[in-house]
């Protein structure tokens, strides 16, 4: 008979989502080179942000969606990597709301939807702050994740 591991408690779950994100954000250097900041994360939930430069405006003078996907691609990552369990994206969507513009702080809030077997559902949303001090939603996605072979952690290692 296969023994069952004991479930842990939420603040055992809250540390080690703390560590699995502590192990990502080491080697995340797509993060890093993007300037994004990890500012929460918790089981089946990060939020991420970033500042729009100049190099992330298309010919529009707005923010390229490109980097609007790969901060909620990141957020998406943080959230489903949250239980130290190498998780992957299967599939993503974005739909993109409302133009941002240099030097906006994007928020990034991945929450998880759905988890099940290997499979997992979530939602992200972009803001930004308006003029006025409220948050406007700029962006919506939607990821599905895959559970692959190994620990967050463990894997340091091999980085």
């Amino acid at each position: 008979m296969a023994e069952q591991t004991p479930a842990l408690s939420a603040s055992e779950a809250f540390q080690l989502a703390q560590d699995a994100a502590q192990a990502m954000w080491s080697r995340d250097h797509v993060a890093k080179a993007l300037g994004m900041s990890l500012e929460e994360v918790k089981p089946g939930y990060a939020r991420l942000s970033m500042v729009i430069r100049q190099d992330m405006v298309n010919g529009h003078a707005i923010c390229h969606g490109g980097m609007l996907f790969t901060l909620a691609d990141t957020a998406f990552a943080y959230s489903c990597n949250s239980y130290n369990q190498n998780t992957v994206a299967s599939s993503a969507h974005i739909d993109f709301l409302a133009p941002s513009y240099i030097f906006d702080m994007l928020v990034a809030e991945a929450t998880e939807r759905s988890l099940g077997g290997r499979t997992g559902v979530y939602d992200v949303t972009i803001s930004t702050r308006t003029d006025t001090g409220e948050m406007k939603t700029v962006a919506l996605f939607r990821g599905k994740s895959a559970r692959i072979k190994g620990e967050v952690t463990a894997s340091l290692s091999q980085a």
